[in-house]
């Protein structure tokens, strides 16, 4: 199939993609901030939210390598609607044990692991999927705008989840989930064509451990994915506390209104539609790795400043400040990748990707979460703000890194 053929209706692919990936998004959101708020303001433990982040993301870890090599083996469309299923089903699950009574921060806990596989095998697929659907050259623009999209359904899920919070049973919350997913499925299923890439068409010749021994092999002789996943590794585990220890900051040093909550997450998710909207249309520096050391260097900082500063309004504004630089980490790095990375192993690479994405978070978490309960989250944001500034140093200084990050024109005049 020719690139003109493959791309003719690159928008309208595009357009129905992310639209069932935003319905899906608004649904797992509503559940996401109600059953976070609800361990939050239930327990206000340091150790409840470390256990939730590890529930949350580690089955991401243990799924996702044997997710990649499915992205790889197998239609990647199928696996999305896969995940999505999966998440329908543990909500409906939960929604009938709640409404026998049974309202165990266990239970939760579990529904969070469960649908943090169907994460695990989607995110793999979704990276890999893209560049099936978008040119090359629109591969940033669509990143940074699938980016402001999310921080729409960011904006207003926690606006509603706080209103049906207060005002409405869990269990109606959880409903909502099960009818996006399905909308989702629906879009997926009988309006999306996106052909089989061609290792998936092809009869496999090996089996899932050497597909991935392969992944990993590949990874291993190319040092800018190398190098990318060390800074990233260091990076998602120092913004531990800023992304999920603010809630409970907040709730400590400012006062446990519902509203304070929200307020964080809508300051956040406006951050990040300016930066996707930002990223979308400027395209960020003309090297990649600029981009993603200056984004990581401003998140520091204003974490930083999110640990001394005592203001509230101040707070929410460098966590909209937070927000605004994540596109402009996101967006360049995903892109990164999917133009480096040769399509026969992108859904291995990504895969590794969310390895490292669910697993430094619950570990920090796992160093920060305890330290939350024995002092002030202050001194803890302060610190990994610091440490989140080094990292960005020693990534601009990284000349593997450097080299990996100029643009296609620079690499074909050099």
């Amino acid at each position: 199939m020719s690139k003109h053929m493959k791309y003719e209706k690159w928008q309208r692919q595009t357009a129905l993609f992310l639209g069932s990936q935003t319905i899906s998004l608004f649904g797992s959101s509503l559940v996401q901030y109600a059953i976070f708020w609800y361990l939050t303001l239930e327990t206000q433990s340091g150790v409840i939210m470390t256990l939730s982040t590890i529930f949350g993301f580690l089955p991401t870890f243990f799924i996702s390598p044997f997710a990649g090599v499915w992205a790889d083996r197998y239609n990647r469309k199928r696996l999305i609607v896969l995940s999505d299923g999966i998440t329908a089903i543990s909500t409906l699950v939960l929604v009938l044990l709640f409404l026998a009574g049974q309202r165990s921060i266990w239970i939760l806990l579990a529904t969070s692991a469960i649908r943090a596989v169907g994460a695990g095998i989607q995110m793999p697929a979704v990276g890999a999927i893209l560049p099936q659907i978008v040119p090359e050259k629109e591969l940033t623009r669509i990143n940074g705008l699938n980016g402001s999209i999310q921080a729409v359904v960011m904006l207003v899920s926690p606006m509603i989840s706080g209103a049906l919070y207060q005002f409405a049973p869990m269990e109606g919350i959880f409903l909502i989930d099960i009818v996006t997913a399905a909308l989702a499925i629906a879009i997926l299923v009988f309006l999306l064509k996106v052909p089989t890439h061609e290792k998936a068409s092809q009869e496999q010749v090996s089996n899932y451990l050497q597909d991935m021994k392969l992944g990993f092999r590949y990874i291993q002789n190319h040092a800018f994915i190398k190098r990318l996943f060390l800074y990233f590794s260091l990076a998602f585990f120092m913004a531990a506390p800023v992304s999920f220890l603010s809630p409970l900051q907040v709730a400590r040093s400012f006062g446990e209104d519902v509203w304070r909550l929200t307020a964080i997450e809508i300051a956040f998710s406006i951050g990040m539609i300016g930066g996707g909207l930002w990223i979308a249309s400027w395209g960020g520096f003309k090297n990649r790795i600029h981009s993603i050391a200056a984004a990581i260097a401003v998140m520091g900082l204003s974490t930083f400043g999110m640990g001394v500063i005592p203001d509230f309004w101040i707070y929410l504004f460098l966590m909209g400040l937070v927000g605004l630089f994540i596109p402009l980490l996101n967006a360049p790095s995903m892109t990164l990748l999917q133009e480096k990375v040769e399509e026969d192993f992108l859904g291995r690479v990504f895969g590794v990707q969310s390895m490292v994405a669910s697993s430094m978070m619950p570990l920090g978490m796992l160093v920060f979460g305890p330290l939350a309960d024995r002092m002030a989250i202050e001194i803890l944001m302060a610190v990994s703000g610091v440490f989140l500034m080094v990292v960005a140093f020693f990534a601009i200084r990284d000349r593997v890194l450097l080299e990996a990050g100029k643009p296609e024109d620079s690499d074909k005049q050099g």
